[in-house]
């Protein structure tokens, strides 16, 4: 037997003028309604890990790189300090 899946429907209340005025104007500018626009932020943020999913992947990758090796790529991109005497 098929499972019958029904769309899901989202109210969001409290929403000031300003920021419905804001939702309108970047829909507006796509050419969309704004319902569109907010399913595609929902799915543009659901498709996307959470900072703890985040943090658990990246935490788990291992890497050659030192901090030594990070600091002396930057001071190469940076300017001497006002002060450098050197």
């Amino acid at each position: 037997m098929k499972k019958c899946v029904l769309p899901k429907t989202l109210q969001i209340r409290d929403i000031t003028d300003e920021e419905y005025a804001s939702l309108r104007r970047h829909a507006a500018e796509v050419g969309i309604t704004v319902p569109e626009l907010d399913r595609r932020e929902i799915e543009r943020i659901a498709s996307r890990p959470s900072v703890l999913e985040w943090v658990a992947i990246t935490q788990r990758r291992t890497s050659n790189v030192t901090t030594s090796m990070v600091i002396d790529a930057l001071d190469g991109t940076r300017e001497p300090w006002a002060n450098d005497r050197s």
